[in-house]
């Protein structure tokens, strides 16, 4: 009993070192020049529809839920959103080429079409970010008409 006690409290005592590593946050706060609402004419609906299903991960302003102020929860969020913006991030869209930006916006419909985005994951702890058939038909539509308004030969 003696032993399962002192490695309980070794447990908790490393559990309570660990919450002072911190990663770093992912917050700026304004939309930069180069995001793709200032770039493309997005609708608000759009907008608000990429902010509460994708700016969290794709973006350089995601809201941290509460859970992200407990490690190890925190770590893996930082690894996740990191992952996230290598792969595709909105506020720096209008830096990538025109043919990655429309590759990218083909391969978002791809992501939507067979609904690997917003993760499960995700959607099962952010139910606001859960995508209806009416948020889909918006979305995908509006990437339609942006994916084919870009012309390569500019």
């Amino acid at each position: 009993m003696k032993r399962t006690k002192v490695v309980l409290l070794t447990l908790f005592a490393l559990f309570l070192i660990i919450q002072l590593i911190r990663p770093v946050r992912n917050e700026r706060g304004q939309v930069p020049e180069a995001d793709i609402s200032s770039l493309y004419g997005m609708p608000d609906q759009v907008h608000g529809i990429f902010k509460r299903a994708c700016y969290d991960c794709h973006s350089n302003s995601t809201t941290y839920p509460w859970y992200a102020n407990i490690q190890p929860l925190a770590w893996w969020l930082a690894d996740h959103i990191r992952e996230g913006k290598a792969e595709l991030n909105f506020n720096e869209f209008g830096t990538y080429s025109l043919r990655k930006q429309k590759s990218k916006l083909k391969s978002i419909t791809g992501s939507l079409e067979d609904n690997s985005m917003p993760l499960s994951s995700y959607t099962l702890i952010h139910k606001n970010a859960k995508l209806s058939l009416a948020d889909k038909a918006l979305v995908l539509s509006w990437l339609s008409k942006t994916r084919d308004g870009i012309s390569l030969n500019k």
